[in-house]
């Protein structure tokens, strides 16, 4: 069966997709520029070897990128989507695992900034309702900057079930919300964690929240109301990533 295509746009974006084995690109749209920018950065390897490439001019590419308002900077791919992990399958293979789940998070640039930093400091997964993800959006993969094809993206019927199919299988979930009175940094997160993250408006559904074993907040000076969501998720990141590294 045929899977769907799409087009991405940025250089980070088109690159790491060229890089990834698992993803299949039929098309690069690049300028003269572009093309010798690939293989300077990737001197050792042809990335555009089984690839149809075809070269326009910044002008003729802005075609694909006008609409988002997004700079296509020369390069435009079309490709497929990579094959869905399971997620049961995932949990079953690993141990001590850390997911991120998005609870009404559906704007693609803070998805795109999440999957960025979830993949920059070892996040093993991000959990997102399927019917909410935009998972051909140019705007996301532009905001990704490529961090797209190194992480894994579980898309979920139901996000309550799923929480509380993990929690049954020993995973420990908590609740980002400004309102509590415990810190995050105060935790010892060992074992396996799920990160809830609700939107910047209006925060975690009620009914998700409790799915929530702990609610816990980022001490931010009280000057400021809130940080954006993907801000949010990069500080906890970190955090949880020097955590690993020193145990």
């Amino acid at each position: 069966m045929n899977k769907s295509t799409f087009f991405i746009i940025g250089q980070h974006a088109v690159i790491e997709a060229l890089r990834n084995p698992k993803r299949k690109v039929l098309r690069v749209f690049l300028t003269e520029e572009s093309k010798k920018n690939i293989h300077r950065k990737s001197p050792n390897k042809n990335l555009l070897e089984d690839v149809k490439v075809y070269f326009k001019t910044k002008k003729e590419l802005d075609k694909y990128s006008t609409k988002e308002n997004l700079l296509h900077q020369g390069y435009v791919a079309e490709v497929e989507h990579l094959e869905k992990p399971i997620l049961k399958d995932f949990v079953k293979r690993n141990k001590d695992i850390t997911f991120v789940c998005l609870d009404g998070v559906t704007d693609p640039r803070n998805i795109g900034s999440i999957i960025r930093s979830a993949a920059s400091f070892n996040i093993d997964g991000i959990l997102v309702k399927d019917r909410h993800f935009p998972n051909d959006s140019k705007l996301m993969y532009k905001a990704a900057s490529g961090a797209i094809e190194y992480i894994n993206i579980f898309e979920v019927a139901n996000i309550n079930s799923t929480l509380k199919n993990l929690k049954e299988k020993n995973f420990w979930v908590y609740g980002f919300d400004g309102n509590s009175e415990k810190d995050f940094t105060e935790l010892d997160w060992k074992g396996n964690n799920v990160l809830l993250f609700g939107s910047e408006g209006s925060g975690m559904h009620q009914h998700t929240s409790k799915y929530a074993d702990f609610l816990v907040k980022i001490d931010i000076d009280n000057k400021i109301e809130s940080l954006n969501i993907s801000n949010s998720a990069s500080i906890v990141f970190h955090h949880l990533d020097l955590i690993k590294k020193k145990s």
